[in-house]
């Protein structure tokens, strides 16, 4: 029998040999040359830590809230689609691995399982992320299923007026599932005898028109707090706060959308300072390892968000894998936070990493 994983990165290969090519390739490709899908990881080599001595770290606590919500470690799911490619229980089993980690996780707009079904199979706090269509009916009604339903904000990924070229899923001419959330609504099904039926389905479905004046039709369907994803700029992240989101996901989309965009732990400080404090910005993309959350909360991050490793996980064992991927990455989390001496979430700062610019300033 192969030994158990000791890190996430060994469940990257456990997904390979339990899938089929044309879904791992869908999981782990990114867009165009696949530069900032290589760099969303690299990047994070690049960063050091400045750790502290002779602090009492007897009692590490991780726990940390967002949006007033406690959990366990500033470690969240990202929302990520079709999880029954993976294994045929789902987001149902990734919602209840979450659940028994006590975080929360951002049920995918493209989720195979429905709104419902996540909702019902066990109790957490849980955030929906959504696309706006054209068919602006349809994202209303997914919007007002999941406030109904007890999820607790709405997520907009706001970087996909169109699908990112994504050359993998072309090449394995990736076929779209019918999602059961959009049953007698639309359906997935499109003639594409070229490529990918996911980007001819998107080009199809996706609202390119959309911009910062529809977040106050999204603002009026809904109660919930409205977070922003695919942040990048300062210049965006003013914006956001202008049009009155309740929180900043700064991501590339897990590169992708369009290459050569940068890796975002390279921008998460510009958006920080950009927010001043004034809302939450999460951090998503090239979450690996313990370190690596410490690196992105000590650059201004509340929380982190985790997706590929969730989806490799899921397929190399179901619930279980899930749950030990998000278990592996709090306990390398709070060996880094004991040996950086910072016994609290409050004693991360930005003077326990050194960044390149920080080494490049020291040059001049």
């Amino acid at each position: 029998m192969a030994s158990e994983p000791v890190n996430v990165n060994e469940y990257q290969e456990l997904a390979r040999q339990a899938l089929p090519k044309m879904y791992y390739d869908y999981y782990t490709g990114g867009a165009e040359d696949q530069h900032t899908l290589k760099e969303n990881v690299e990047a994070f080599r690049r960063i050091t830590l400045r750790p502290r001595i002779l602090v009492d770290v007897s009692r590490v606590d991780m726990s940390t809230t967002v949006l007033g919500y406690k959990i366990s470690a500033p470690i969240m799911l990202a929302p990520t689609a079709m999880h029954q490619l993976a294994h045929p229980e789902g987001e149902v089993a990734t919602a209840r691995a979450a659940a028994a980690c006590n975080t929360i996780m951002i049920l995918s707009y493209m989720s195979t399982c429905t709104v419902e079904e996540v909702a019902s199979s066990c109790n957490a706090v849980r955030f929906f992320q959504i696309y706006v269509y054209k068919r602006r009916d349809i994202s209303a009604q997914m919007v007002r299923r999941a406030e109904k339903n007890g999820y607790k904000a709405i997520v907009l990924t706001a970087d996909t007026p169109r699908l990112g070229r994504r050359e993998a899923d072309i090449k394995n001419k990736m076929v779209a599932p019918q999602l059961r959330n959009f049953e007698g609504l639309i359906s997935t099904e499109v003639d594409s005898d070229e490529g990918s039926n996911l980007e001819a389905y998107a080009k199809g479905t996706f609202d390119a028109s959309l911009c910062w004046e529809d977040i106050g039709w999204l603002k009026s369907i809904t109660n919930l707090p409205i977070l922003i994803k695919g942040v990048l700029t300062h210049e965006d992240a003013r914006k956001a706060m202008e049009v009155g989101v309740a929180g900043i996901v700064v991501s590339n989309h897990g590169a992708r959308q369009l290459d050569y965009t940068p890796a975002t732990i390279s921008v998460l400080e510009e958006v920080v300072h950009a927010v001043g404090g004034k809302i939450p910005v999460l951090f998503d993309g090239g979450i690996r390892r313990g370190t690596d959350v410490f690196k992105a909360l000590a650059l201004g991050a509340q929380a982190v968000l985790v997706g590929r490793p969730v989806v490799y996980g899921l397929a190399a064992n179901g619930k279980q894998g899930v749950k030990r991927v998000i278990e592996m990455l709090k306990d390398e989390f709070e060996l880094t936070m004991a040996l950086s001496g910072c016994p609290r979430i409050r004693d991360i700062t930005s003077s326990h990493v050194r960044t390149e610019s920080d080494k490049l300033h020291s040059m001049l």
